[in-house]
C-alpha cells in the first residue's frame, strides 16, 4: 500500500496551484501534470488527515470512465506516464495518482445533472415544486428517480468557495462573456459551447447511469467540468463521475423517501455533525475509525463499480 499524500511536493516542476483535493503543475506551455491527493474537505474545509488511498480510487474512477465514455466528447488525457515528466525521486509521487493533461480554457460553468431529488435539489423542489428553475411534477418523495435527467448548471460565487445554482440562459451568458477572447477566429460563441456542455452531460451522465446499475449502484446526480482547446473543440476535464463529483447509492438499499447512504465521505460528515465545531479553519483531526471506514468506502465503490481489485 502506499503512503497517503496529504500535499506533493514536486521541485521539477513549476507548482500553478493546490486545490481542496488536486495539485497542479506545469508541464510544458501545452500540457499540466495533476496529482489527486488524499486530503479530504468537508463544509468546504480540508480537513487535517489525508484518507489513505482516495487519491488512487479518484484516479482509477476518472480514468475508468474517460475510457468508457471517450466517444462521447473528447478528454484531457495525452497518454502520457506521469512518472516520465518528473524527476526520478518524484515519481512515487505521482504513480497511481497523476496524470498528464491538455492545457484548456476552462468553461465558467459546473455541469451538474441530476437524475434523483436530493440534496439541494429536494430542499428547492420542496419550496418551489422545481429544481433550479425546472418545474417538476407535484408529489415527487426525497429521492424519488426525475421522469428525465435535468441540467442544472452552476457557477463558482464570487466570495467563498461555494457554487451557486445559476439558470441555463445565464450559464450561457457567463460562457460568452468568458470565452469570447479564446473563441476569436473559431467561429463560436460561448453560448453555443454551454449547449453542447449541457447535451453531452446530459449524455455522460445517462450512459454511466445505465452501466452504473448493472453493477448495482444508483448515480443519484453528478458534476462535470469542460474546457476549450484553441480551436473551440469542447473537452471533459477534472474528474468525472467519482465518488468527490457524484452522490453514488448502493441500489440494494435504495427506498423512495429517504435519503440513502452514500459511496462517499458520508461518514466524516455524520461523524463532524457530532462535535462542537462551527465548520471553519482549521477542521478537526479524525479519528482513525473513521480514517480507515472513509478509505474503505472510497475502494469498495471503485471495486463494486468497475469489478477490479484496487
Amino acid at each position: 500500500m502506499t503512503t497517503p499524500l496529504f500535499q506533493s511536493s514536486i521541485t521539477s516542476l513549476p507548482l500553478l496551484s493546490r486545490g481542496k483535493v488536486r495539485d497542479i503543475y506545469a508541464v510544458d506551455a501545452d500540457k499540466l501534470l495533476i496529482i489527486t491527493t488524499d486530503r479530504l474537505s468537508a463544509f468546504d474545509v480540508i480537513l487535517p488527515d489525508p484518507i489513505p488511498r482516495k487519491g488512487e480510487v479518484l484516479t482509477a474512477i476518472a480514468d475508468f470512465w474517460f475510457a468508457r465514455l471517450g466517444d462521447i466528447v473528447p478528454n484531457q488525457l495525452t497518454g502520457i506516464d506521469p512518472e516520465s515528466v518528473v524527476a526520478d525521486n518524484e515519481r512515487a509521487q505521482v504513480r497511481a495518482r497523476g496524470i498528464v493533461v491538455k492545457r484548456l480554457k476552462p468553461l465558467p460553468i459546473e455541469a451538474v445533472v441530476r437524475g434523483y431529488v436530493i440534496g439541494s435539489g429536494w430542499k428547492d423542489y420542496q419550496q418551489t415544486g422545481a429544481i433550479c428553475g425546472i418545474a417538476l411534477p407535484a408529489g415527487l418523495k426525497m429521492a424519488q428517480k426525475l421522469p428525465a435527467p435535468i441540467f442544472t448548471p452552476a457557477t463558482k460565487a464570487e466570495v467563498g468557495d461555494h457554487d451557486e445554482n445559476v439558470s441555463y440562459e445565464q450559464a450561457a451568458a457567463n460562457c460568452d462573456a468568458a470565452l469570447a477572447e479564446a473563441l476569436q477566429g473559431t467561429g463560436k460563441r460561448g453560448a453555443q459551447l454551454c449547449a453542447e456542455a449541457r447535451d453531452a452531460s446530459l449524455r455522460l451522465y445517462q450512459e454511466a447511469a445505465v452501466y452504473a446499475a448493472t453493477r448495482g449502484i444508483i448515480i443519484a446526480d453528478t458534476k462535470f467540468e469542460f474546457g476549450i482547446d484553441a480551436a473551440g473543440t469542447l473537452h471533459l476535464i477534472d474528474e468525472a463521475l467519482t465518488p468527490d463529483s457524484s452522490r453514488f447509492w448502493p441500489a440494494s438499499d435504495y427506498r423512495e423517501g429517504s435519503n440513502p447512504p452514500s459511496y462517499d465521505k458520508q461518514f466524516v460528515r455524520d461523524y463532524l455533525e457530532t462535535l462542537d465545531w462551527g465548520k471553519v479553519a482549521p477542521g478537526p483531526t479524525l479519528p482513525a475509525d473513521v480514517i480507515a471506514r472513509t478509505s474503505a468506502k472510497y475502494i469498495e465503490a471503485y471495486e463494486k463499480l468497475t469489478g477490479k481489485t484496487l
